[in-house]
């Protein structure tokens, strides 16, 4: 996942991608032994995505 991605099509499987790794984070959480750590961490993972979200959305109005 180093590479820049530029084009749009990139930008979309590196946002699904992401997301995939989150949900597979949540997924294999122990609710009984999660901690404010880890809701830290997974709040962090959102605020990354949100980030590169908005800076493809910049790419794609761009365009």
């Amino acid at each position: 996942m180093g590479n820049a991605v530029h084009d749009k099509d990139s930008q979309l499987k590196y946002l699904k991608t992401r997301l995939n790794m989150f949900m597979n984070v949540i997924d294999s959480m122990d609710p009984e032994s999660t901690d404010v750590e880890d809701i830290d961490r997974l709040i962090k993972m959102l605020d990354e995505l949100e980030v590169k979200q908005e800076q493809f959305k910049k790419d794609w109005d761009k365009k």
